[in-house]
């Protein structure tokens, strides 16, 4: 079974476009997304009059005064007048969301090419600003103030987890692992010309508590935090290639799942919906997590990235740190996760990281990610959430 399968057409990316990630001080996020339109919409060969339907994801919540961004792609061309262009917002998981209302309209029938944008500008706002629009994702903590803000929420994850499971490494504690996953993404980023991070910091220093890299809230350290970004991707879904400046991307299998949004009715280490996503974007591409050479996952705090070789089906439940010590995640190791450097070293402009998974993973499966390139990339994952485990998407994506 594969998507094809299950509704008769093929779902292909065929063009994509990334800006750099970070503080993008000379950029709009008008300018932003004018860029990446530009390019994914060149690269795949079509002219903007081919394109059908937009979809445009951006959290935004306050981050920006424009809160109405859906028309700023016709920006582009005069010949993007008229089409319809729609705004999705599913907290950090926008772009994956516009990505998925994208697939549907074409699977749907009513559109031939959809451009799907994810973009934001968060470095314009204050801290304050910032940490006040991102609990708007959290049920108990929207509208309160929080010295610690999402962060503090994701440590009180991982002090479940610590009590649960402890970790199944002898001498080690969680803040350890948590620290090499860090360092694995950062030494990961270097090779990302996106990139809002380039340095690599070392195991020692990101399992470390220092004046310079402090503890946000225990037992998270700076390093283990994705930081504030600006940035945008695009990428252009069709039903055929269309003559782009490279071979298209195949999409195999999606999935989506949301779970409770007030905490006590979630289990804190269980992402049960995350793990929904994935088994239901596997069953639809006819794979399992054997069948990946890849992973771009969504590691907004380096707990989140451990839970996630769990809930992925990589580990079994409370053994996610086998993944690590066992060397499975590294670049050479069975399954590579965040090549790219993740969202720890590429950035997290949240509403544009949904659409960035989906270029690196096209870039990869296409065998033009330069210095990030893996050998004999055939098929890889990009799994993208919003809050804490709350709206979850995956997408199995092949080379054709």
């Amino acid at each position: 079974m594969s998507l094809k399968d299950q509704f008769g057409k093929d779902i292909l990316l065929t063009g994509w476009g990334h800006s750099k990630f970070g503080k993008l001080t000379d950029d709009t996020l008008e300018s932003l997304i004018v860029q990446v339109t530009g390019e994914a919409i060149n690269n795949s060969g079509l002219d903007p009059k081919d394109i059908d339907e937009i979809y445009l994801g951006q959290f935004n919540s306050g981050m920006q005064p424009l809160g109405f961004t859906s028309s700023l792609a016709l920006q582009l061309s005069a010949d993007l007048a008229n089409v319809p262009a729609t705004r999705t917002e599913n907290a950090c998981a926008s772009g994956s969301a516009a990505f998925q209302q994208g697939v549907k309209a074409v699977l749907a029938g009513t559109a031939r090419n959809v451009l799907v944008i994810g973009a934001e500008k968060m470095t314009d706002a204050g801290a304050d600003v910032v940490g006040a629009a991102l609990l708007g994702a959290s049920y108990e903590m929207a509208g309160k103030a929080s010295s610690t803000g999402f962060t503090g929420l994701f440590a009180e994850v991982a002090k479940h987890y610590d009590k649960r499971y402890g970790v199944k490494i002898a001498g080690e504690s969680l803040g350890d692992v948590l620290g090499s996953i860090a360092a694995k993404n950062h030494h990961n980023g270097m090779d990302n010309p996106y990139a809002q991070m380039h340095r690599d910091f070392g195991v020692e220093f990101c399992r470390t508590i220092s004046d310079k890299n402090p503890m946000v809230a225990e037992p998270l350290r700076r390093t283990d935090c994705s930081p504030v970004s600006d940035g945008a991707a695009a990428v252009v879904l069709s039903t055929s290639a269309t003559g782009g400046t490279t071979a298209p991307v195949r999409l195999a299998g999606f999935g989506h799942a949301n779970d409770f949004f007030p905490a006590e009715k979630r289990d804190p280490t269980e992402f049960a919906a995350t793990r929904a996503s994935w088994e239901r974007a596997f069953a639809m591409a006819g794979v399992g997590i054997e069948g990946l050479d890849f992973a771009e996952v969504h590691d907004c705090f380096t707990i989140a990235e451990l839970i996630m070789y769990e809930a992925m089906g990589l580990a079994p439940r409370g053994e996610g740190s086998r993944a690590v010590q066992e060397g499975w995640v590294y670049k050479d190791g069975k399954l590579p996760i965040n090549v790219s450097g993740g969202l720890k070293a590429k950035g997290h402009p949240v509403g544009a990281t949904g659409v960035s998974q989906h270029v690196i993973a096209a870039m990869q499966l296409t065998g033009t990610a330069g210095d990030m390139q893996l050998p004999n990339a055939r098929r890889g994952a990009v799994q993208n959430m919003g809050g804490v485990g709350i709206a979850n998407y995956v997408s199995v994506l092949e080379a054709v």
